[in-house]
């Protein structure tokens, strides 16, 4: 499932929709994520469009912590290691029960 980023949203929209989207878990279906270098990322930032590679990067991250599980990107080795990243960071709250990580 596609929510569609970008299409006919507002920044805020998108915004929303990406924080919101463990909602769509409830459909029983993947959820797809396609930021890579939308227009709504690029206020956080002031990147252009080929300058919003961190902004993709972060977006996908807090996406796939939000139960996105497919990502449609353009720069692959880099979200790949944000992909990789976000599961980690993930399974750790998982581990420790969502409290939060007492290690120093």
């Amino acid at each position: 499932m596609d929510p569609g980023l970008g299409f006919g949203k507002s920044r805020e929209g998108n915004m929303e929709l990406v924080r919101r989207l463990a909602e769509f878990r409830s459909l029983g279906c993947p959820i797809l994520i396609g930021a890579s270098r939308k227009s709504f990322t690029g206020p956080a930032t002031g990147g252009a469009t080929q300058e919003r590679l961190s902004a993709s990067l972060a977006v996908a991250a807090i996406a796939i912590v939000n139960g996105a599980s497919v990502l449609r990107v353009h720069d692959v080795r880099e979200a790949v290691e944000a992909a990789l990243m976000a599961d980690a960071v993930k399974a750790a709250g998982a581990r420790d029960g969502n409290r939060g990580s007492t290690d120093a």
